[in-house]
């Protein structure tokens, strides 16, 4: 399946970053190699992870150390549509019609 990232994702990796960089500017460069890995992870399987419909009707999510990728398949590709720290309230974060 191919794969589409959302307008938002670059923000959202660049502010992950920023953060983790302040207290540790090498972790911060492998942490968004981390994530970029799931992404493909993502594109290989993306019906292993759990459906999440309290996000948004087809919403999945997967997870990187704090961080939750939220995503769905939109026709025959995987959309990943946000990054966002996984401790904020998820619902409303997935609103694809809010696109920059």
């Amino acid at each position: 399946m191919p794969l589409e990232l959302s307008a938002f994702i670059e923000a959202d990796l660049d502010a992950i970053a920023a953060f983790i960089a302040e207290d540790n500017p090498r972790r911060a460069v492998t942490f968004i190699r981390d994530i970029r890995t799931k992404f493909r992870a993502i594109q290989q399987g993306p019906l292993i992870y759990q459906l999440r419909t309290d996000i948004g009707e087809d919403a999945r999510m997967a997870t990187v150390g704090n961080y939750a990728i939220l995503f769905h398949i939109a026709g025959s590709a995987v959309r990943i549509e946000r990054v966002v720290y996984a401790g904020r309230d998820l619902p409303g974060v997935f609103d694809v019609s809010s696109e920059p």
